[in-house]
């Protein structure tokens, strides 16, 4: 887990377009340098996309922070191209809410040399068989005439393993680990007239989001970027500073299915 530990806003250099040099130097350290993709390619990985509750999965777009809500409703193999999924979903900034269409195509499986077994090896005795990375690569198309248009790239890492059974499984066993994170998407979004900005998104954390977040045990917003759309994150989770009411308005904003406007 150091490697995704690394890519979590505690631990990042900082925003730069090239964030993916460093990204992918840290991702390599400790796998196995051979690539399973002709071995693991039969596997349905689509699951591993819309697993998430949306209120954990964190992004942002743009220097500010804008906090960026973004929503995989829809991941299916290509019968053709087993290497590649099509995907469909919403995105939302600031309310306003755009669909988008695309692809994550697969560039390789990667092996953990030594796996990771969550807290005291409680997996230990579970009969996993294997557990890595998919490292693959998004484009994420939003044509919105009423809002925006433009398109999301970059690369994606999704942890996995397969159970006893054989079965693929989302790795969530570090769920309760401080830092633990899933699904990173490290790119950029292209506005219309070709202009591009960091746009990153993840599950339980963003990555490479430089001081915003300030959580240990879990994501926590900064003070300074709170009017960028991180308000109610605060709200509903600070209930020391906070009254019921708030709170509660709050916790319902964060749980809303707001993708099914």
């Amino acid at each position: 887990m150091i490697i995704l530990l690394l890519l979590t806003c505690g631990f990042c250099f900082g925003q730069d377009l090239n964030q993916t040099v460093e990204w992918k130097r840290q991702l390599y350290e400790n796998l196995y340098k051979s690539n399973f993709k002709d071995s693991l390619t039969k596997y349905d990985f689509s699951l591993l996309w819309t697993e998430t509750e949306n209120s954990a999965v964190y992004g942002f777009v743009g220097s500010n922070y804008q906090r960026l809500r973004i929503k995989i409703i829809s991941a299916k193999k290509d019968l053709k191209h087993p290497d590649t999924y099509n995907i469909s979903g919403k995105s939302m900034v600031q309310n306003k809410i755009s669909d988008f269409n695309g692809t994550i195509r697969i560039d390789s499986f990667r092996i953990y040399k030594q796996m990771h077994l969550g807290a005291d090896e409680m997996y230990k005795d579970s009969g996993i068989q294997m557990q890595g990375l998919v490292i693959a690569r998004y484009h994420f198309s939003v044509d919105s005439a009423k809002y925006h248009l433009g398109a999301f790239d970059g690369n994606v890492t999704s942890l996995w393993f397969i159970d006893k059974d054989g079965q693929l499984k989302y790795d969530d066993i570090e769920l309760y680990s401080d830092y633990y994170n899933n699904n990173l998407f490290v790119g950029t979004w292209t506005n219309s007239k070709n202009e591009k900005v960091i746009s990153n998104w993840g599950d339980y954390r963003a990555p490479y989001c430089g001081n915003l977040d300030i959580g240990a045990g879990g994501f926590s917003p900064s003070d300074s970027y709170l009017r960028y759309g991180w308000q109610t994150i605060r709200d509903a989770y600070d209930s020391d500073k906070i009254d019921s009411l708030t709170q509660s308005l709050a916790r319902h904003e964060e749980e809303r299915q707001w993708w099914k406007k």
